[in-house]
């Protein structure tokens, strides 16, 4: 049965990457602060980097900003990426970073538009108001969702890290419970690149589950020590979203494919150690 991560890792196995390239069109980036300008901006980088790519990461503030016109052109970059993996022969996953999370009514309206409406794959959530938030999301295990557990953030430990009655802090608490959920396999991990302490605690704590580990680069994650405390035992289970980095370069395909590489090297390396 086909379910939203043995799809995921398909597409890993077909690109040799875990690089989730983020489409965040920062109106500075942009030629003009219009929502034309933000769907040539995403068009342009997942033309140049899909083929290194794992996934794609579009973050839905910096559509919605444009209002309406911009909802539109989001769902155009989804289409984009739709229509990148037909020409490639494989499937490409779009991870919509919206971060939602309501009541169980409303929560159903927001997985419509996220999987119906704009066409998206996968959705991050935050968890805090319980598992009947989430579960208009996992009802379909071709869909997946990443749960926020301990973003990269420097304020996150404000909450995240509230020590509980049992000795384990809130995350990690966390990421018990979506083990525990992962009945479809089509649960995940937020867990940020800039606390790898943290990481190394979730991974003990749900050493199945996949992660999305924001921070490489600008916000200052260290590669080598993210992909030591975050890969499963088999080498897969992370994600590493990668956004300004390679929107910003020069080439943006040339940095995309360095940074893949990077990972396997490091990768290798490991495995021979």
């Amino acid at each position: 049965m086909e379910t939203f991560f043995s799809f995921l890792e398909r597409r890993v196995d077909d690109s040799s990457s875990l690089l989730c390239i983020g489409l965040d069109p920062h109106i500075p980036d942009l030629k003009e602060p219009t929502p034309a300008s933000a769907l040539d901006f995403c068009l342009n980088l997942i033309r140049q980097t899909a083929p290194y790519a794992a996934a794609f990461k579009p973050n839905a503030a910096f559509f919605e900003v444009f209002g309406a016109e911009g909802w539109t052109a989001l769902k155009q970059v989804i289409e984009a990426v739709s229509e990148e993996s037909r020409r490639m022969g494989s499937r490409i996953p779009v991870i919509l970073d919206a971060k939602r999370g309501d009541i169980a009514s409303t929560a159903e309206a927001y997985a419509q538009s996220a999987f119906e409406t704009l066409g998206a794959d996968c959705i991050t959530l935050n968890p805090y108001l319980g598992k009947d938030s989430i579960d208009p999301f996992i009802k379909d295990h071709e869909k997946g969702v990443f749960l926020l557990c301990k973003t990269s953030n420097p304020g996150s430990g404000d909450l995240q890290d509230v020590p509980l009655a049992n000795n384990d802090l809130l995350y990690e608490h966390v990421a018990k419970l979506a083990q525990t959920w992962n009945t479809k396999n089509n649960i995940g991990l937020v867990v940020g690149a800039t606390h790898v302490d943290a990481m190394k605690r979730i991974r003990a704590a749900a050493p199945k589950l996949w992660f999305l580990s924001p921070g490489i680069g600008t916000q200052g994650g260290e590669l080598e020590t993210t992909l030591r405390a975050g890969l499963r035992k088999d080498g897969r289970g992370l994600l590493l979203p990668v956004s300004r980095a390679i929107a910003r370069a020069e080439n943006p395909a040339n940095a995309a494919a360095e940074m893949r590489d990077q990972i396997l090297d490091v990768k290798r390396a490991m495995k021979n150690n």
